[in-house]
C-alpha cells in the first residue's frame, strides 16, 4: 500500500494504524515521488490526500489513472460535493473524509480491494457485439475498439456484469460514484449519455443501454 500525504504526523499516525491492521505500508510526502513510487512499486491500493504541496491531488490521480490501474482511495479535508465529483470523475475508487477512524479507513480499503480482486479475476463480459475486458479495461463493439473514460468503464462494466437487469440510479451512484450517501442524478446522466454516444447510439435511438422509465437502466443485446 503506498500512502501520499503531505502532514508527516497524518502520515506517521496512518503508518502506525495501518501497519497494525496487517499491511504494509509505503509513504510519499509529495504529489511526484508518489507517482514515482507508484510507478515503480506498483502497489496493491493507493491512500491519496488531495492537498499536496507541488500539485493538486486530482491532477495526480489523472497521471496515475494514465498509466496505471492501481485502486485509489481519496483521503482529504474536502468534503464540498464538487471535490467528491472531481476526484470520483477522475477515476478514485472510494473517497474518504478526514477525520476518519483508522477502523474506516482499513473497512474501505478491504471493500476496494474486494471489488479489485472480483473485476480482474472476472473473463471479458460480452453483449452481443460488445465486449468488455475487465482485466485490461477495454472496450469494443463489432470489434472496433472504444476509448473510455476511467468512470465510463467502470459505468459500462457493471451495466455489462447485469446485462439484462434494471440497474436504479441510486444503485450506480453508490457502486460505481462510491456515494452511498446519495447524489446527483445528473451525474449518471451525464456519462450514460456520454457513454451512449460512444457506443454509436442515442437515448432516443438504443442499441446496448436502455432506459427504462422511473426505475434505472439496463445493458441488453442489440434485436435489429
Amino acid at each position: 500500500m503506498l500512502v501520499i500525504e503531505d502532514d508527516p504526523s497524518i502520515r506517521s499516525a496512518l503508518v502506525r494504524a495501518l501497519s497494525d491492521r496487517g499491511h504494509a505500508v509505503a509513504t510519499a510526502p509529495d504529489a511526484m515521488q508518489g507517482l514515482r513510487d507508484a510507478v515503480e512499486q506498483r502497489p496493491d491500493i493507493i491512500v491519496l490526500d488531495l492537498g499536496l504541496p507541488d500539485l493538486d491531488g486530482i491532477e495526480l490521480l489523472r497521471m496515475l489513472r494514465a498509466v496505471s490501474t492501481v485502486p485509489v482511495i481519496v483521503a482529504t479535508a474536502r468534503d464540498d460535493d464538487v471535490s467528491v465529483v472531481r476526484a470520483l470523475d477522475a477515476g478514485a475508487d472510494d473517497y474518504v473524509v478526514k477525520p476518519y477512524s483508522a477502523e474506516t479507513l482499513s473497512a474501505r480499503i478491504r471493500a476496494v480491494l474486494r471489488r479489485t480482486v472480483t473485476q480482474d479475476s472476472e473473463a471479458p463480459l460480452v453483449v452481443g457485439g460488445l465486449v468488455v475486458d475487465t482485466l485490461s479495461r477495454t472496450v469494443s463493439v463489432d470489434g472496433a475498439g472504444v476509448d473510455l473514460t476511467p468512470k465510463e468503464f467502470d459505468l459500462l462494466a457493471y451495466l455489462a456484469a447485469r446485462a439484462g437487469q434494471v440497474v436504479g440510479k441510486r444503485e450506480l451512484l453508490t457502486e460505481v460514484w462510491r456515494q452511498p450517501y446519495g447524489g446527483a442524478d445528473k451525474t449518471v446522466d451525464v456519462h450514460l449519455s456520454w457513454l451512449r454516444r460512444k457506443l454509436g447510439e442515442s437515448a432516443q435511438r438504443p442499441r446496448y443501454v436502455v432506459s427504462v422509465r422511473g426505475v434505472g437502466v439496463k445493458l441488453v443485446e442489440p434485436t435489429e
